[in-house]
């Protein structure tokens, strides 16, 4: 039955829907081409094994992901509370009970199925503290509501970090805290004040731990229980020694920079053609994960890496409009949280790719290999639909 002229009628986000889907199968192609030769080298010799596992999870979470946006986002936000302890619950018990894979214990496993706290610690806080800003209300305008709310933020980086030595998603767990006080809170300069100010204490403490780890490197004349303890408070700083000089430190992690570097660099406009990779045939480590980016450039050239970034320019357009349009400020909270959590996750990849920042571990989203990752991504664009589907247009 056709609507009467000025009649309202709800409003679903398919254009989302549209470049989720598009986003996915991309991640699909690129994921076999970059890790059918590394899989091929399994003792299963099964060339689609990382291929299969993906395009599993990820069909499967869309299809919950499409019956989960048709749920009301206020009936998720009652469950907010809970959702968020479980996920610190969860990262505290990693420390013990995870499994160590590639030299870090993040995962869980519960029998043959494993997932990462870290990436339901991005969703609980993505509800949960927009949830806690709405009940806080005008009272948000002073430093000490705004405070409550970043110690939410922070405590759920801080076991992150802690208990499964994830740095890079607890800064994007406090970025995200960050930047969600910033749109509710009705002041601007403090914020412009204290990011400056920030900026300017982590260049300082870069140059100082490079600095000061100088002297330590020369000392040859330590234990080996001494080495092995410096070896471990010195992880961070190698990866920025690394940064800033991959050639130099080869041997300790700048040579995958240097084969992404090199894919990057040999891929030319054009790229050498969907499969033709040579760096992805054992020069370039894990390149199906956070290095996958550099395998695109290759194949499909800077055209392709460009046509990469407009398709996340325009899923992140999409939710600005979400965000924009929401019917109150719960929804364009929780729209704008996803919004910042896929737009911090996609710069640092590819600033880590670039060699424009030190590595990081940080996944491409929807691209890189990660059934966690997809999963969970797929949650957070069934809550952003959700808010997509409360929207009224004039029919």
């Amino acid at each position: 039955m056709r609507s009467t002229a000025g009649e309202e009628r709800d409003h679903y986000d398919y254009n989302l829907l549209a470049i989720v889907i598009l986003l996915t199968c991309f991640g699909l192609v690129m994921l076999y081409s970059t890790s059918a030769y590394e899989a091929m080298l399994e003792p299963s010799g099964d060339d689609m094994s990382y291929f299969r596992k993906q395009a599993f999870l990820s069909v499967a979470a869309l299809i919950v992901a499409l019956g989960g946006s048709q749920i009301d986002y206020h009936l998720y936000a009652r469950f907010a509370m809970p959702i968020y302890w479980v996920s610190v619950f969860l990262l505290f018990i990693t420390k013990f009970v995870g499994r160590t894979i590639n030299g870090a214990r993040r995962w869980i496993y519960f029998g043959p199925i494993s997932f990462q706290p870290a990436e339901l610690a991005k969703v609980a806080v993505i509800l949960f503290l927009p949830v806690l800003i709405v009940k806080i209300g005008r009272n948000l305008k002073g430093w000490k509501a705004p405070g409550l709310v970043f110690a939410f933020g922070f405590i759920s980086a801080i076991f992150t970090f802690v208990f499964t030595d994830n740095l890079s998603t607890a800064i994007i767990i406090l970025g995200i805290a960050t930047i969600l006080i910033f749109i509710a809170h009705p002041k601007t300069v403090p914020f412009l004040i204290g990011g400056a100010i920030g900026i300017v204490a982590v260049v300082l403490l870069v140059f100082l731990l490079v600095k000061l780890d100088q002297p330590k490197q020369q000392d040859s004349s330590v234990s080996a229980e001494s080495t092995e303890d410096s070896d471990e408070e010195n992880f961070r700083v190698n990866r920025i020694r690394v940064w800033l000089d991959p050639e130099a430190n080869a041997d300790d992690g700048g040579y995958q920079v240097i084969q992404g570097l090199y894919a990057i660099g040999s891929g030319g406009f054009f790229g050498k053609g969907l499969g033709k990779s040579t760096q992805k045939l054992g020069a370039l480590p894990e390149a199906q994960n956070d290095m996958i980016f550099s395998i695109i450039c290759e194949e499909l050239g800077v055209f392709g890496a460009a046509l990469v970034i407009l398709m996340f320019v325009f899923m992140l357009f999409r939710l600005y409009v979400i965000a924009q349009d929401a019917p109150d400020l719960l929804g364009s909270l929780i729209a704008s949280g996803i919004f910042v959590h896929i737009a911090l996750q996609v710069v640092l990849n590819i600033a880590v790719v670039t060699n424009l920042i030190p590595t990081t571990g940080i996944t491409l989203p929807f691209v890189s290999y990660g059934g966690t990752s997809i999963v969970f991504l797929m949650l957070e664009m069934a809550l952003a639909l959700s808010v997509s589907g409360k929207i009224k247009d004039k029919a």
